[in-house]
């Protein structure tokens, strides 16, 4: 392979997930659910060869991992966007105070701007491109992996607002002809 694979895990459902609340830093758990569908993916990825396995240290994602077969390494970048003062919020909650608010458009009252974010996502896939050219694996979360396509495709962040990620899937970025694509999402 002349050109790296980036397979992205999002993390199985926990309880703010499964509510759509905006769950940035807090580290909930796995629901039983999520651990069931982690664990699902286990036959998808056992018999993949990758040499690097990432995950965001938060333990929804790091338990992911385990229950899917992987001995991921900490990659303390990958962890969800900071959504300051509307942690633990849905987007509902959050537009009955501010009309059409949506976390693509802003503001993230003492969170993180959507270039931060992308900067971190840009610092992952750096990372991945130095450190294989063959297939890396990151366990993490929805609106950063989301972010981290758009990065990888080389586009601007806010076309991770059109990639939908739902919990426990796989996707696969990767090389056609020298252009980075998109192999597989939200599978």
């Amino acid at each position: 392979m002349a050109e790296p694979q980036l397979w992205l895990v999002r993390h199985g459902e926990t309880a703010w997930s499964r509510e759509r609340k905006h769950t940035g830093r807090s580290d909930i758990p796995l629901t039983a659910v999520g651990e069931q569908a982690a664990r699902e993916l286990l036959p998808r990825l056992h018999e993949v060869r990758f040499d690097l396995v990432l995950a965001s240290s938060l333990s929804r994602a790091w338990r992911t991992a385990e229950l899917a077969g992987l001995v991921p390494v900490a990659e303390p970048l990958a962890k969800e966007w900071n959504y300051g003062a509307f942690e633990g919020l849905t987007t509902a909650q959050i537009q009955e105070q501010r009309p059409g608010w949506s976390v693509w458009d802003g503001p993230v009252p003492d969170g993180e701007t959507l270039a931060e974010v992308a900067g971190r996502a840009d610092a992952v896939v750096a990372r991945v491109r130095a450190e294989t050219d063959g297939r890396a694996v990151l366990v993490a979360h929805a609106h950063f992996l989301r972010v981290l396509a758009a990065r990888w495709l080389g586009e601007s962040p806010e076309l991770g607002r059109h990639l939908a990620l739902d919990t426990a899937t796989v996707s696969v970025l990767g090389w056609d002809r020298g252009s980075p694509m998109i192999l597989r999402w939200n599978t």
